[in-house]
Formats: C-alpha cells, sequence, structure tokens
C-alpha cells in the first residue's frame, strides 16, 4: 500500500489515506521522448503482470478539448491557461489516476504538475500562487526527469514534429516569426526551470542525451524498484 500525500490540501471528498496502486511520473521538455519511454515501459510492465494506466496532459474529457481549443485561439492570459491545465489534472485525477490507483494499478503520466510550474515561471507567474493552485495534486511514487540538452534536443524535434510548434517554441512570450530563435530562447528558460524544481520536488534524473535502448534500460531497472512491492494482477508472459 502506498500512503498518500498531498502537495497541498486534497481533493474535496478524497479522505483515503493509502491506495495499492503506484503513480510514476516521466518529465521533460518536448522532444525527449517521454512518450515512446511510456510506451515501452507500459509494455514491459503488463508483460511483467502488472495492470497498467497511462495519462498525460490535455487528456481529460472535461477540460482537454477546451484547451486545445483555446491554444489555437492564442487569446488566453497565462494565468487563466494554467487554470485550465490545474483543471484538466484535477478531473484527470478523479476519474482516471486515484481509481487506477484504487485497483492497484501503475499509473504512468506523461508529464504532471512539474511542467505547468516550469512553463508558468518562465511566464513569470508568481511561484507561491502556481503552487497552491495545483496542490491537491498527489505526491507521486516516482518523478523521472528525462534530461538532455539543446543539441540533442533540436533535430529530434525536427525529425519527430517537422518544425517547431508555436506553444513549445514559447512565441506566445518571445514575439517574431522566427521560431528557431524562439524556441532555443525558450527552451533554455524552461530547462533552467526544470533546473532549478528538481531538487524541491525529488526529480531522479535520466540521461536522456543517450539512444532510446539505453534511456530504456535504466527507466526499466529504477521502475522495476518502484514497483517491487506490489501485486501483479495479471498472467505474466514473460
Amino acid at each position: 500500500m502506498t500512503q498518500i500525500r498531498y502537495y497541498g490540501e486534497a481533493l474535496p471528498g478524497f479522505n483515503e489515506t493509502s491506495l495499492p496502486g503506484k503513480l510514476i511520473v516521466i518529465e521533460g521538455t518536448d522532444g525527449v521522448g517521454r512518450s515512446t519511454q511510456i510506451a515501452l515501459l507500459q509494455e514491459w510492465l503488463e508483460g511483467r503482470g502488472f495492470a497498467v494506466a497511462s495519462t498525460g496532459m490535455v487528456r481529460s474529457a472535461l477540460a482537454g478539448k477546451g484547451i486545445d481549443r483555446a491554444k489555437q485561439g492564442h487569446t488566453l492570459s497565462d494565468s487563466v491557461l494554467f487554470l485550465l491545465y490545474a483543471t484538466d489534472l484535477a478531473d484527470r485525477l478523479e476519474t482516471q489516476i486515484i481509481p487506477a490507483l484504487r485497483a492497484g494499478m501503475v499509473v504512468l503520466t506523461d508529464r504532471y504538475i512539474y511542467s505547468m510550474i516550469a512553463r508558468a515561471q518562465v511566464r513569470g507567474a508568481d511561484p507561491k500562487w502556481i503552487r497552491q493552485v495545483v496542490g491537491f495534486a498527489l505526491v507521486p511514487d516516482a518523478i523521472f526527469y528525462l534530461q538532455a540538452d539543446l543539441p540533442h534536443l533540436v533535430p529530434r524535434v525536427l525529425a519527430e514534429q517537422g518544425g517547431f510548434d508555436y506553444w513549445e517554441s514559447g512565441t506566445d512570450l518571445f514575439k517574431g516569426r522566427n521560431l528557431f530563435r524562439n524556441y532555443v530562447r525558450y527552451q533554455t528558460r524552461l530547462l533552467m526551470q526544470f533546473d532549478a524544481i528538481a531538487q524541491e520536488f525529488g526529480f531522479r534524473r535520466i540521461d536522456a542525451n543517450r539512444t532510446i535502448k539505453e534511456v530504456y534500460n535504466e527507466l526499466r531497472r529504477e521502475v522495476a524498484a518502484v514497483v517491487a512491492p506490489m501485486k501483479r494482477t495479471l498472467s505474466s508472459h514473460q
């Protein structure tokens, strides 16, 4: 059983003090390989007999589509957009994450409050306020930060996405049409924010400058230790 802790106050109506599942967060900037690693980990864990659920930012039924529409318009203030992301997380906690943990599953989440905090702080939000807003978040059992430098990130983003995204380039923050220059400036600041909050939140740093296989092998060893006390609920085929 995992003891439940929060960064602030619990969600209304949630009074449980322990849950049999494990919450594992994979953090990092775009192009670092989060989704790839989560897919590999999920396949491996299920092969070992664990029930697994995966989730990520902007995937809630309540707020996900609204956030996508809001970002297309580029009209909302930074504070309002942050509150929408917080709503998305609250809904996913209530409808996806907590029920899966209650059922004894391993929950893999692609980013969590840390990306939200880093992005908001880059844009000048009050650190105390943003932490209060997301204080309802469960403290995960492990936070793995896939850490890569810009010389490795740029070619990956170009290869995987075919160009630089408006938001991941920070073009809402750095005006101008040169997305590459904006991307470098924004990601440099974002990486600095991740470094600043790594100790505060207990990140386990994973060198993501390496190959997919090398990163996966290290993550697998780390995740194996996290889930070792859990009861396996599926028939293992490995």
